[in-house]
């Protein structure tokens, strides 16, 4: 093939042909073609660079890699009070309580939706009317970066492409994934329970479409271009709106082949690829974002080669982190820590422990064992938490993810505020990007009635709350809410002043008993020693033995307090402390 690049058209089969102006339009017509034959692929190729060439970027503040970026992660109407649409009480929130500690905020769907809290999409161009408008939405952008969800995977059953389904008219006729009910599809992994298949009843009889999540969430068909290029659609006119991050909610599931387990098939990876190149061809300073709860090898497959995801979620962290402060034993963190690379260049981990979801379990395959994973239910259990379950391949049932409020992990109480702060901090130090959960940042324990009143597991973390009453516990200084608020947003602002915790920056896991962890992260410019206790008792540690090699000659600044330590004297950690020990400031 004549891989000569030029602007011109040919003839093929009779059809006009544009051949690709540089090796972006190259690259995007080889995916495409590799999905959707050749033809289909220089149609659709013409049709995705109209598209990508013609959005209206707005003017915005330049998204680098830096320790500057912060994100919290929020419901819509997390925060709320009578008489304001939610977004403008969280804008407000937000701007007078977050902007120290925060860069960016990543608003979960706030789309009209059907169930699953947004993630039953039915419209993906509106704003919720009981949530706002688009002008709150633009509101909120002017102090902070936003992440929006582009629900990927599956729409709502009340989607009007899911009416076109079911009366046989286009464009929604073609756009789900209809299979025969005795298809053998035990290949398939399952992130639920529940059937794999639902009936639904159309114009033309019965018909069973794929519902991986939920007989509300209908899969769609991305074996069919156009329903790639709706999303693309979706895709700009969201970084038109001012997404400067867009999260592919459930990519792993995406594509479907009958026979496989159809979950991360290289289809799936193509069209993380396509919508990466779109980006890049579109000029936009926006950054891709991909959600797979899945083990960690599959996971960080979503780099690519530096040409899919920016960004991907580091699922392992969480449970790893949660075990390690709930039995006091950082052994399972540290050795997996020690084998961690770091990402692609321009790419970056986006680290968190609580998020509107449940703590993945999957992430734990291969690396804590069973029993103790078994453990660590139980105790979720005894501080009133639930876990929902999966299906497998056999008919068995196994552990899918842990349903608690992280605060409630951790035992809920003022006494468990130190370990629950440490375990941010430490959060917070590991190469990456931090993302905060606003629920746990408010110190929210259980919310067992609201479980009861939806009767999904999931809501035990999802509770609602009035400002009035959020910024009256804040005032109390013996609140355990004020003293988990006020602990991490004074470290959330610390370290985007810090160069070494850049996503970056280099990182070295050090040597330690398993009772603590040990990082050394370093920029160009600076250097600091992370030491995170893991224990309720005192612990004494030696800085010379940490980092052998390096001369220290007086005492160096802990950032997090102000103190300064002799680096020739044993460090006294208080219990659960954690310690960012800048190791090129000296005392005058």
């Amino acid at each position: 093939m004549n891989h000569t690049l030029s602007s011109e058209t040919t003839r093929q089969n009779g059809r006009a042909r544009r051949l690709p102006r540089n090796q972006q339009e190259y690259e995007l017509l080889q995916l495409l073609t590799n999905l959707y034959g050749d033809g289909m692929g220089d149609e659709l190729a013409s049709r995705l660079l109209q598209i990508a060439e013609n959005v209206s970027v707005p003017p915005s503040r330049p998204l680098t890699l830096s320790a500057e970026q912060v994100l919290l992660i929020t419901y819509g109407d997390t925060v709320s009070e009578s008489g304001r649409p939610p977004l403008a009480t969280l804008k407000t929130f937000a701007d007078a309580h977050l902007e120290t500690a925060f860069s960016g905020i990543h608003v979960l769907p706030f789309y009209p939706y059907t169930s699953d809290d947004g993630f039953a999409v039915c419209d993906y161009g509106a704003v919720r009317e009981d949530l706002g408008t688009w002008a709150d939405v633009t509101d909120l952008a002017e102090r902070f970066d936003l992440m929006f969800d582009l629900v990927i995977n599956h729409c709502s059953r009340e989607h009007l492409w899911f009416a076109d389904f079911i009366s046989g008219r286009v464009p929604g006729k073609d756009f789900f994934i209809e299979v025969p009910a005795d298809t053998e599809l035990d290949a398939v992994v399952r992130p639920r329970n529940t059937p794999l298949l639902s009936p639904v009843q159309t114009y033309g009889g019965t018909r069973h479409v794929w519902t991986t999540f939920s007989d509300d969430q209908v899969d769609l068909n991305f074996a069919n271009p156009d329903v790639l290029g709706a999303f693309v659609e979706i895709l700009f006119d969201y970084v038109e709106r001012g997404a400067r991050y867009i999260r592919l909610d459930a990519i792993a599931f995406l594509w479907k082949r009958v026979g496989t387990s159809c979950m991360s098939l290289p289809e799936t990876h193509m069209v993380v690829k396509i919508m990466r190149l779109l980006l890049d061809i579109s000029g936009a300073d926006a950054r891709l974002l991909t959600e797979t709860n899945v083990p960690h090898a599959e996971n960080v497959s979503y780099f690519g080669a530096r040409d899919e995801a920016h960004m991907v979620y580091q699922f392992s962290l969480a449970p790893l982190l949660l075990y390690a402060y709930l039995f006091q034993d950082g052994s399972y963190l540290q050795d997996w820590a020690r084998t961690l690379d770091a990402p692609p260049a321009g790419c970056a981990y986006l680290n968190f422990i609580a998020s509107h979801d449940g703590i993945g379990l999957r992430p734990l395959e291969g690396l804590v064992p069973e029993a103790d994973v078994a453990s660590l239910i139980e105790l979720v259990h005894e501080r009133g938490g639930f876990v929902s379950m999966r299906s497998t391949a056999d008919g068995t049932e196994r552990a899918y993810e842990l349903n608690i409020s992280l605060f409630s992990a951790f035992g809920g109480d003022a006494a468990d505020v130190p370990a629950f702060i440490g375990a941010h901090q430490l959060l917070c130090a590991f190469q990456g990007v931090p993302a905060i959960y606003l629920n746990a940042l408010l110190g929210q324990a259980n919310d067992l009635g609201e479980v009861e009143h939806t009767g999904r597991t999931r809501s035990i973390n999802r509770g609602k709350l009035e400002l009035a009453e959020v910024l009256e516990r804040l005032q109390d200084p013996t609140l355990p809410e004020r003293q988990v608020f006020e602990g991490l947003t004074h470290s959330l602002a610390l370290r985007r002043q810090q160069s070494a915790f850049s996503p970056e920056a280099r990182q070295e896991v050090l040597s330690t008993p398993a009772s603590q962890l040990a990082l050394l992260r370093a920029s160009e410019s600076q250097r600091i020693l992370v030491i995170a206790s893991f224990l309720p008792t005192a612990q004494r540690v030696s800085i010379e033995e940490l980092v052998p090699g390096h001369v220290f000659d007086g005492a160096r600044c802990d950032i997090l307090t102000g103190a300064w330590h002799d680096a020739a004297e044993p460090l006294h950690l208080a219990p659960y402390q954690v310690v960012w020990l800048d190791l090129d400031r000296r005392q005058d």
